[in-house]
């Protein structure tokens, strides 16, 4: 790995091996705020952006406009930014052999930024298989205090990469 994006997370040029090559999407609406989504599978309250694996074959950009409609029922967004890298996280010890069935140790993860260019009322969370139970747009500045421990320094360094292009992207 290159360039070290935090103690709990690293930045490399291409998805890293041994970890599931995934996209996230930040999500910003007219006023600068940023979609988070309340996990549905999970007991406690963790909230994160709309992200998910990349399919055989896809871009990761096709890939973030598709996990986005997946998990928000909308896809009246146009992505305006992407990380320069991929960052990478381990997930703890106590999940690895239980997600995806032991295969990755992790997520190593390409970022985008995307203005959302629809309403409220065209975000729907009854997608065919939710991930989300609740919504909310926050902003930025929330967002590492929202998320889950593990995904917090990977949160931390897209948000120090992104939201410059999101504050140049709104004036």
């Amino acid at each position: 790995m290159s360039d070290p994006a935090g103690p709990g997370a690293r930045k490399s040029s291409a998805p890293s091996e041994g970890y599931r090559p995934c996209v996230g999407v930040m999500l910003v609406n007219r006023d600068g705020l940023v979609f988070v989504g309340r996990r549905i599978d999970l007991v406690r309250e963790v909230w994160q952006m709309p992200q998910g694996g990349i399919d055989e074959g896809e871009t990761p950009a096709a890939a973030a406009m598709r996990e986005l409609e997946e998990e928000t029922g909308t896809a009246q967004a146009r992505i305006f930014a992407e990380s320069e890298g991929w960052y990478d996280y381990d997930i703890p010890p106590d999940l690895l052999g239980r997600r995806w069935r032991g295969r990755y140790r992790g997520q190593s993860q390409k970022w985008f930024a995307a203005h959302f260019e629809g309403d409220d009322a065209d975000i729907r969370l009854d997608t065919e298989h939710p991930e989300f139970c609740d919504w909310r747009w926050v902003e930025i500045e929330t967002l590492e205090g929202l998320i889950i421990a593990f995904k917090r320094e990977v949160y931390r360094a897209v948000v120090a990469e992104l939201g410059p292009k999101i504050s140049a992207a709104l004036n």
